[in-house]
């Protein structure tokens, strides 16, 4: 039992997570059992924080959780699984990269379709004749 460390809901802080998300990190297998303190709460330590700064990052390239437990049971192993863990990030890294390249050919289509329609809207506004000068009102004409 350690007291010192942080505390999960400094460590959520710490890490941009909830303490939600770090009991289920812990419970998922992510991160391991995280030392308590005498009263039982959870005390984690610096290394914790570097490890869970990491899989930060990781959700947030969407990496989904699965090759995240893979990612992490390998690196349980130490050095001898680097291989593995860089065959993961890499492949990870491709699907970015083939999303890149589809979100581009969407941002292209829209872009094309956009300019479409401002043409569309610009002749609209050439081809349309000055509005007419409203009609008077017969009664007021005749009452004059």
């Amino acid at each position: 039992m350690r007291d010192a460390g942080f505390t999960i809901r400094s460590m959520a802080e710490r890490c941009g997570m909830t303490a939600h998300t770090l009991r289920y990190y812990e419970r998922v297998g992510l991160i391991q059992p995280v030392g308590r303190a005498r009263n039982g709460h959870r005390r984690y330590s610096e290394a914790d924080e570097v490890w869970l700064n990491f899989l930060h990052c990781m959700r947030a390239t969407n990496m989904p959780i699965r090759e995240m437990q893979r990612y992490a049971g390998l690196r349980e192993n130490g050095d001898a699984t680097s291989l593995q863990r860089r065959s993961i990030l890499e492949d990870h890294q491709a699907q970015i990269a083939e999303q890149i390249v589809a979100l581009q050919q969407a941002h292209a289509l829209l872009t094309h379709k956009i300019a479409n329609y401002r043409k569309i809207e610009e002749h609209i506004r050439i081809d349309q004749p000055e509005p007419a000068e409203p009609e008077l009102d017969c009664a007021l004409v005749s009452a004059g």
